[in-house]
């Protein structure tokens, strides 16, 4: 336990509970939010249950907190740890949980505390490339060191300070800041940089998208490349996801944003919406079977997302997969109508606030950097399934 976070229950950071569920310590997440909002966007734990708060407000007052955690398993022995949307709900609940004698600490910060827990791990150290990854979205962006230089890939405007921080631990500049494309499910760190002296890259089909202040940022096409000391970033257009989609080559890895996971495709519909969700698709089947066809099966994908749900990743694992690994995956079995149906069909709910995070990004709104972090806690959503 860390601290705490009330009067009587002591508190878990965000960080301790993820080293904890990737040590697979026996631990139960208790989310007394709405169930709703859980299924929405909830902690990845094999041992989760929920219990509504206001069950236990109505247990509290008829001192029925100990039948109350019976009839939900809660008193086997198991370790609880409290969650809520802020970590106050759930820091009252831990307290009760503890005055009828569990073992129960409270998220110190809730899903809010979450979604601020920010790790790296080194994917390659000749050149450098680091993963950063954000566990509460799946949220993945990366920097690469050469020399003395550093270039961020697809930065979040929440952890700005990070990258310099972690530019200069490693002994070089923060030159570049790159955009894979018009994020939909997080404000982009490039504004934010820029206005800090970094270069900030967009494809330049951001401006055909609606980008309100193009002289702000290089502007790059496929095929043009940028030099991070020693090395070359090698712009590669993938278009599906978005029209702009652009990945960025480094020797045999390839950093493809949205263009491409490594379990899973991309959606197609949060440019054009239902009415064109058809035509990305097409354009995404063409990416795959045509654009990245020409790419050997050694080639890494490191993509900008992965879903949290998927596996128990520890914080040591980079999330990449090769090419080839990519291209086992059963849509590339299918032909074009097969997969734009497969891909159509299956799109499910939208980023929160995905509209609002576009055109923040796209410079048509401002906001400040409480708001901004605000509109994008929840899931990303980004992928097809």
């Amino acid at each position: 336990m860390t601290g705490t976070d009330g009067d009587d229950a002591p508190a878990l950071s965000a960080e301790e509970l993820r080293r904890r569920l990737d040590g697979g310590d026996s631990l139960r997440v208790l989310d007394v939010r709405n169930r709703e909002e859980v299924e929405a966007w909830s902690i990845p734990a094999s041992d989760r249950v929920t219990v509504p708060y206001m069950k236990f407000v109505a247990a509290g007052a008829s001192d029925g907190v100990a039948d109350l955690a019976a009839e939900n398993g809660l008193d086997d022995g198991t370790e609880l740890v409290v969650v809520c949307a802020e970590g106050k709900a759930s820091d009252e609940v831990a307290a009760q949980l503890r005055e009828v004698g569990l073992d129960a600490a409270n998220l110190a910060g809730g899903m809010e505390g979450w979604a601020r827990l920010y790790e790296s791990t080194v994917v390659d150290h000749d050149p450098r490339v680091v993963q950063y990854v954000r566990p509460s979205s799946g949220c993945l962006s990366y920097m690469v060191v050469s020399g003395e230089e550093a270039a961020v890939v697809d930065p979040l405007r929440a952890f700005t300070d990070r990258y310099h921080a972690d530019a200069l631990e490693a002994g070089a500049n923060l030159r570049y800041a790159l955009d894979t494309h018009v994020h939909a499910d997080h404000v982009s760190g490039l504004r934010a940089l820029a206005e800090e002296g970094v270069e900030a890259v967009l494809p330049n089909g951001a401006t055909e998208r609606g980008l309100a202040d193009p002289e702000r940022f290089t502007l790059l096409d496929s095929g043009e490349e940028l030099t991070v000391g020693d090395v070359e970033l090698e712009a590669i257009s993938t278009p599906g996801h978005t029209t702009e989609m652009t990945a960025y080559r480094l020797d045999q890895t390839l950093l493809t944003g949205d263009g491409v996971f490594t379990k899973r495709v991309p959606r197609p519909d949060l440019e054009a919406g239902d009415e064109g969700a058809a035509d990305h698709a097409r354009d995404l089947y063409r990416t795959l079977t045509e654009r990245l066809g020409t790419l050997p099966d050694l080639v890494r994908i490191a993509p900008g997302h992965y879903d949290p749900s998927d596996d128990a990743v520890g914080t040591d694992h980079a999330h990449v997969a090769t090419l080839g690994e990519v291209r086992s995956l059963p849509v590339f079995e299918m032909d074009e109508d097969e997969f734009v149906e497969y891909v159509t069909e299956r799109m499910g709910d939208r980023p929160a606030n995905f509209e609002r995070i576009v055109a923040i990004n796209l410079g048509q709104e401002s906001v400040d950097d409480d708001e901004a972090f605000e509109l994008e806690l929840g899931p990303n959503n980004c992928a097809a399934g």
